[in-house]
């Protein structure tokens, strides 16, 4: 291995791998000591084992707030949706797998298709920070974005306030949906959420050596396998 890959993306001597624990596709569990597991932290210390050294994963309870620490030197690779906000800071692979996004609406909505949903008026609750906030933020053109912190707030707030539409990852849709008859998810997806690895822009030789990783890791089946290993229904190895 090039020591200046190592030297880029494991100062330390440790692969310090950002993980953002509110994807459950990605997180699937914990291990008996609190390390998070799953197809992001799997696709980490692969990453480390080519590498040779360690892997310690740093846990991030939203992916705006991994996001908010490039640079700080938190971490040394971060695994999150690849967005342009957050490519101005961290210099991203190509997607390793891909999630549908799209919205969830009440009984009775007039909106048929996510095309209907950009309307004046029509008001939209969000997790905050998260990759599709991101791209509704900078793509709706008449709705209005409403945002909730926690797991449940915008599931919560579009029941409380009865809002016209909850914009969320399918799989995460296909659970709420159960939660009040009538309920409907939209065909299609306003956008796919790319899910990537991410380093600091300064480290170009490991951007390299983390982009070719990526396109071995989708070419040779490992993130299939991956996948296929945790079990994760609505994930989808990227193009």
């Amino acid at each position: 291995m090039d020591r200046q890959i190592v030297a880029e993306l494991a100062p330390t001597g440790v692969l310090r791998a950002g993980i953002n624990m509110s994807n459950f596709l990605l997180v699937t569990g914990k291990t008996a000591s609190g390390d998070p597991q799953g197809v992001a932290p799997d696709m980490a210390a692969e990453i480390a084992r080519r590498l040779g050294v360690t892997v310690r994963y740093v846990q991030f309870e939203r992916p705006s707030k991994l996001a908010e620490a490039a640079g700080t030197d938190a971490w040394d690779i971060g695994l999150i949706g690849a967005e342009p906000a957050r490519a101005e800071k961290i210099a991203f692979t190509p997607a390793y797998c891909e999630i549908e996004a799209t919205y969830l609406v009440p009984p009775n909505s007039p909106y048929q298709t996510v095309g209907d949903v950009d309307r004046p008026g029509v008001r939209i609750t969000v997790r905050r920070g998260a990759a599709y906030d991101l791209w509704l933020t900078a793509n709706l053109k008449h709705a209005t974005l409403l945002r909730s912190d926690s797991a449940d707030g915008p599931f919560n707030q579009f029941v409380a306030e009865k809002l016209d539409a909850y914009a969320s990852l399918r799989p995460q849709l296909l659970d709420d949906v159960k939660k009040l008859p009538g309920l409907r998810i939209l065909p299609g997806n306003f956008t796919t959420v790319q899910q990537a690895i991410g380093t600091e822009k300064k480290n170009t030789a490991g951007a390299a050596f983390l982009g070719e990783f990526v396109a071995e890791a989708k070419r040779s089946g490992l993130v299939a396998r991956l996948i296929e290993k945790h079990r994760v229904a609505g994930l989808s190895v990227a193009p």
